[in-house]
């Protein structure tokens, strides 16, 4: 399910950010993730989860697979807030010993490239340890790293709350304050 939220600083006179403003947009890759964006000064912020559709897969054996829906990703993009857009796309999913997760993870970045190129917006791709390395509590592994974005989600963006809580966690959001606070 689609949804986006924005929440503004309520001493905040403007409504949208104006032109010279810069905005940044993370992206939690994969099918189950998400994508956000934080203006400069952290007072407004969106986040909506990955727009998806299912389909059949015929290989062998006749399934489904999760793709994401192009379309209604760039129709997102073409939405953001006037700005100067920074675009911080998380590295996706590799694992060998995991072919069909793997699969999806870069399919999922395949689309995000397509969706990407109509827009002409600065990007970088980083690692999921810089930015959990940073945002998260030390020593947090495997699925306590999900329960801790979702605290931190919480507590940062409070107006979020609900669809962090309903998403599993907070990574794009995240994503993207700590690419806001680093200026990347």
């Amino acid at each position: 399910m689609e949804r986006t939220i924005h929440r503004s600083d309520p001493a905040s006179t403007v409504s949208l950010p104006c032109n010279d403003k810069t905005i940044y947009v993370a992206c939690d890759n994969g099918v189950s993730g998400s994508f956000a964006w934080v203006n400069e000064t952290g007072s407004e912020s969106g986040v909506v989860s990955t727009p998806t559709f299912v389909e059949q897969d015929f290989q062998k054996d006749k399934k489904n697979v999760t793709r994401v829906n192009v379309l209604k990703l760039v129709f997102w993009f073409n939405e953001l807030p006037k700005g100067r857009v920074r675009v911080v796309l998380e590295r996706p999913f590799v694992n060998p010993m995991m072919f069909n997760a793997t699969l999806s993870a870069i399919r999922a970045w395949e689309a995000t490239l397509i969706a990407l190129q109509e827009f002409n917006y600065p990007r970088q791709v980083i690692d999921s340890k810089r930015w959990q390395k940073e945002m998260l509590p030390a020593g947090c592994k495997g699925k306590e790293l999900k329960a801790a974005s979702v605290q931190v989600g919480c507590r940062l963006f409070p107006d979020h709350s609900d669809w962090i809580k309903d998403q599993g966690d907070a990574d794009s959001l995240l994503i993207a304050e700590f690419s806001r606070c680093n200026r990347l």
